[in-house]
């Protein structure tokens, strides 16, 4: 195998699909790559596509000596692993030949605590660490990704160069920013993804609702969707779903989506969000009812059996009886999906910018949406608006009431609160587009009934209340006045 005539700028180590298609990304832009697998026929065939794609400078090494060795130093090597032990163990293999002022990155989606462990862990080594987000899927990684690099600064500004190259390129500039401190990196690509979470979600609902009540073909909801993709909801996911209804069956008549399982898979990145949510007191509905939805897509076999069950109950044949105005459920789909995907991403935001505070971060919200405008699987026009919502107020309380926001909802309240009741009364669950509505009817009242719940806890924990017109906690025997009451 080909040796480099002199060291590489930078290495790349773990070549699944995601590594290899970044190392081809990095030598593409002119930086000379080492990279290494533990299963070396990976190797091999990294270096053979590099050849076949126009001979990029890619080196190959089946041994982790080696393969440290032929980087320039201050070496900079980048771990593309599965999250977890795989991680740790690259780590060990390593820095058994690293050196002081070397720097690793984990490019992979690890949990944000795990990061911030092993910086501490290599920093007794002397190397520097960093944990960075990418985003893109296959296909971003190889021709420009979202990247999210948190932790050592001096580590970013190793390879800034490199990464200001790599990444998706739009209007603002390249899709990568040095998001902060620990592993900030990692949190902000959790939340990514449980926005991701949401905006399929909220997808997969539109399409049940004018299949089921609009009765839209494959062929129409194609249409639909590439329409849609011409103006506020243009966006990557909107894109690849009408490219979906588009595509026929290899193995059968009719369209391919028909015949996909209705069960969808997660690999834990939007557990985690929810997770998080909680642990913070962040209400993030849309992206938990999401992580449920797809909870109950497992079931396949209870929901099979279940709707015989409800069936000869005569729960059969309500959408049968409907008559539909086309071209205005469409219409209102299309305003129910854009409201609701508002919440989805106010929730989100609201939680990276609770982490940033509990932490010390000071994670910049408006920076963070630029960065999604390219690359990423949640790139999309609106990003524009939430960026230059932050830059009007850095400190917005909820994207919901920046001026600009507010009145986009409501513009399309109407249309949204016809959907979630034309579902209700069709017997089709929304819970994205539901758990969303109620989302903002709840942010946009003064009182709501949460002063019955808190009288409760008092009445049976003596958790006391506030009083709305008097300063102080308070505690009222109401056990024993409900009793004298009822004497």
């Amino acid at each position: 195998m080909a040796a480099p005539s002199k060291p590489t700028r930078i290495g790349l180590a773990g070549l699944a699909v995601m590594g290899q298609n970044l190392a081809l990304n990095i030598a593409e832009k002119g930086f000379p790559i080492s990279v290494y697998n533990r299963t070396t026929s990976k190797v091999d065939e990294t270096v053979e596509r590099a050849k076949q794609e126009g001979n990029l400078p890619v080196f190959g090494f089946h041994d982790p000596e080696s393969f440290v060795n032929s980087i320039q130093k201050p070496r900079v090597v980048i771990m593309l692993v599965k999250a977890g032990a795989p991680v740790d163990q690259t780590i060990k293999t390593l820095s058994a030949y690293l050196e002081k002022g070397d720097c690793i990155i984990d490019g992979g989606n690890e949990w944000y605590e795990n990061t911030e462990r092993r910086a501490k862990a290599t920093a007794e080594l002397g190397l520097l660490y960093l944990g960075m987000g990418v985003s893109g899927g296959e296909e971003g990684a190889r021709n420009g990704p979202s990247l999210m690099p948190g932790g050592s600064f001096e580590a970013y500004k190793y390879i800034e160069d490199i990464l200001l190259k790599v990444a998706a390129q739009v209007d603002s500039g390249p899709c990568v920013t040095y998001i902060g401190k620990g592993g900030s990196g990692n949190f902000v690509k959790m939340v990514h993804n449980g926005i991701e979470y949401g905006d399929m979600q909220l997808i997969a609902e539109a399409y049940d609702v004018l299949k089921s009540v609009g009765k839209l073909s494959n062929e129409e909801l194609q249409n639909v969707f590439s329409e849609w993709n011409k103006g506020e909801l243009l966006s990557f996911l909107i894109e690849i779903t009408g490219d979906i209804f588009g595509i026929k069956d290899d193995k059968g008549d009719g369209y391919l989506v028909d015949k996909v399982l209705d069960k969808t898979g997660m690999k834990g990145t939007g557990k985690w969000t929810v997770q998080q949510a909680a642990e913070l007191s962040v209400a993030a509905p849309t992206i938990a009812s999401s992580l449920d939805a797809r909870f109950l897509s497992g079931l396949k076999e209870e929901r099979v059996e279940a709707a015989k069950v409800f069936k000869s109950g005569g729960f059969g044949d309500i959408l049968a009886d409907q008559e539909v105005d086309k071209a205005k459920l469409i219409d209102d789909v299309r305003q129910a999906l854009y409201a609701s995907k508002i919440c989805s991403y106010a929730q989100g935001m609201n939680l990276i910018r609770a982490k940033s505070i509990e932490k010390g971060w000071d994670l910049k919200l408006g920076e963070l949406a630029r960065i999604w405008k390219g690359g990423c699987i949640i790139r999309a026009i609106f990003l524009d608006r939430i960026k230059k919502a932050y830059d009007r107020n850095p400190d917005l309380a909820n994207l919901l009431v920046d001026v600009e926001f507010a009145k986009e909802i409501i513009d399309r309240q109407s249309a949204w609160r016809r959907v979630v009741c034309l579902a209700i009364n069709s017997g089709i669950s929304t819970p994205g587009m539901s758990s969303s509505l109620a989302y903002f009817d709840t942010y946009r009242r003064a009182r709501l009934p949460a002063n019955l719940v808190q009288a409760q806890r008092d009445y049976f924990g003596a958790h006391t209340y506030e009083r709305i017109d008097v300063e102080g906690s308070f505690h009222t025997e109401w056990f024993k006045i409900a009793k004298q009451l009822k004497d």
